[in-house]
């Protein structure tokens, strides 16, 4: 009877072990869907680029509302999913209601940097730098003197990005007229790329060349109403220069597929804490490629290089937004 208690001791054992070596890793995509060509897709490449490398899997699901928020969090702690990573500033609440409850599961929440919780890993990203590095690009290659900023939800993030692109546009001219409109006040900000293409129509009128849209899919709206109205535009988060070859001047590029990838090959052994990621740690820069090539002259290059340089050695400093709820070189 021992042995038999021993044997079966043994097995369960060996069940557990090999139960916890299959855990899946889980992402959980804001609204705007993973082929948002933007925030929620940096995050999908990020992912399956890991499941490419691994042969692994990982289990999803993209939010068509505020209520599936907490609901997917708790249904993939039950399943077993280690970790669990979420999308987007809006999973600070749901994860502070859940991540509590499961303290042996380890959540990784983007965006997020201000929770008290053990167990989540919170990663913020200094979008101010990057921001800064292409406002002086737009005011390099704006005609007009007029550059403009597409924000997509009216929140502090958004506000520090055109914080750190009117500060670089304004390091190149300090006379450059910056002109910027949010998309709206909720959640479908980030999905309207109708509004977008609006709000774009609108700032031409106003003599902007040059605009730069930090709005999830509502910034292909902007894109392509930039691209057919023959002005320069800028994509975020992924690299958007190829959707407009030769009309994009550049993309500021924000790693979410570096955080999410990184947090998939870690596991359950994902470290948690508060991290940020600015230049220094390339979790922003700006994209060059074939696609955009023809616009970015050799002196371009060289500032922007220069200042890149500057801002993490300290010699230059981007103001954020959320220091005091303010911009000084823009106000919105």
């Amino acid at each position: 009877m021992t042995l038999m208690k021993s044997l079966m001791s043994a097995a369960a054992a060996v069940a557990m072990t090999a139960g916890a070596a299959q855990a899946e890793p889980a992402l959980i995509f804001d609204l705007g869907g993973k082929f948002d060509k933007s925030f929620n897709e940096a995050a999908h490449n990020g992912a399956q680029r890991w499941a490419n490398q691994t042969g692994k899997s990982y289990r999803e699901i993209e939010l068509q509302s505020e209520a599936q928020r907490e609901q997917a969090l708790r249904r993939f702690a039950e399943a077993g999913a280690n970790p669990i990573i979420t999308m987007g500033f809006a999973m600070a609440d749901p994860l502070a209601a859940v991540a509590g409850d499961y303290p042996d599961t380890k959540f990784v929440a983007v965006d997020v940097t201000w929770l008290d919780a053990p167990n989540v890993r919170q990663i913020g990203f200094a979008e101010h730098e990057g921001s800064y590095l292409v406002g002086m690009m737009a005011a390099m290659a704006s005609q007009s003197g007029t550059v403009g900023f597409i924000g997509g939800m009216d929140i502090p993030l958004i506000r520090h990005f055109g914080c750190g692109y009117a500060q670089g546009a304004k390091a190149v001219n300090p006379n450059i007229n910056i002109v910027a409109n949010m998309t709206g006040t909720t959640p479908a900000a980030w999905n309207d790329p109708v509004k977008g293409s609006e709000l774009t129509k609108a700032q031409i009128s106003q003599g902007a060349d040059v605009i730069y849209a930090a709005a999830g899919g509502t910034g292909v709206g902007v894109l392509q109403t930039a691209a057919d109205e023959g002005i320069l535009s800028i994509g975020v988060d992924s690299n958007q220069n190829h959707l407009h070859p030769g009309k994009v001047l550049t993309s500021m590029l924000k790693r979410v597929d570096v955080a999410v990838y990184d947090a998939m090959k870690a596991g359950d052994e994902v470290e948690t804490g508060v991290f940020t990621m600015g230049l220094a740690q390339e979790g922003v820069g700006v994209a060059m490629d074939d696609n955009n090539a023809a616009l970015v002259s050799e002196d371009m290059s060289k500032a922007v290089d220069k200042a890149r340089q500057d801002i993490i050695d300290g010699n230059i400093n981007v103001v954020s937004y959320y220091e005091s709820d303010s911009c000084p070189a823009l106000q919105f």
